[in-house]
């Protein structure tokens, strides 16, 4: 084997019953020779109610710690990671045919890139789906390009972060994601945008679930002073790091 994929996946017990579905999309995955992938599941508490949904496969680690929301299970589940690069795999979203392939191989042949995503189709309860009409042109996405478009779009990505694919070392040196009770997928997604360039490919690589009891979809989430608090402290940290002279990524 010449290279590694790790695929991390923060789950809490109301998901876990979505993650045979998620495992039957990565495990339809076809990789170039020589490369696969490991998955780090990691529980953000320490239930019962998940580890009965955890597939049994020798590339699959499973763990379990103390609850601190997804930022700090993705975050753990580092600790276990093999790979060059790592994968975002939510536990109620399913992968598209072929999107690890392709999010390495934007990755592989554009060294001096840091980061990949791609198209995202919403995934309704009634099996239907639904797409972004925002998305950019397939291609390198040049530093800042990400926060512009957030802020002129009311905290609103051009890309999604739940179909992120990144150097291991990159998502290392900015801390993993960000302390936050939410968006933390977004804050680490503009904090590399402020340091690489990233990659956007418009094939669709994930199928986004939306279902009742994903967190996003509660109140909590657009609850208006604490969005604002959260937005502040993302923008802020982005443009700290775009401002820190001689901080770039530099491929090894």
């Amino acid at each position: 084997m010449t290279g590694l994929i790790t695929v991390v996946t923060a789950v809490h017990e109301p998901s876990a019953h979505f993650l045979p579905a998620a495992y039957s999309s990565l495990r339809e995955q076809k990789l170039p020779d020589g490369w696969e992938w490991q998955w780090l599941i990691q529980e953000d508490g320490e239930s019962a109610g998940v580890s009965p949904h955890v597939p049994d496969d020798r590339r699959i680690s499973f763990e379990q710690g103390r609850s601190g929301r997804a930022a700090m299970a993705r975050t753990m589940a580092l600790a276990r990671a093999e790979g060059q690069y790592v994968k975002v795999l939510d536990a109620d979203d399913k992968l598209t045919p072929g999107a690890l392939a392709r999010d390495l191989a934007a990755l592989t042949d554009n060294p001096d890139v840091g980061w990949a995503t791609s198209r995202v189709l919403d995934l309704l309860p009634d099996g239907s789906t639904l797409g972004f009409d925002q998305d950019p042109p397939q291609g390198v996405l040049e530093r800042g390009t990400v926060l512009t478009h957030w802020k002129a779009h009311d905290f609103r990505a051009p890309v999604h972060p739940a179909t992120l694919f990144v150097r291991r070392d990159l998502l290392l040196a900015l801390g993993g994601w960000m302390a936050l009770p939410a968006s933390e997928d977004t804050g680490l997604l503009l904090a590399l945008d402020a340091v690489s360039r990233g990659w956007f490919t418009a094939e669709t690589g994930l199928l986004y679930r939306k279902w009742p009891g994903q967190v996003t979809g509660q109140a909590a989430h657009t609850h208006k002073g604490e969005r604002e608090a959260r937005m502040a402290v993302v923008e802020a940290r982005a443009k700290a790091l775009a401002a820190l002279k001689g901080w770039r990524f530099k491929a090894n």
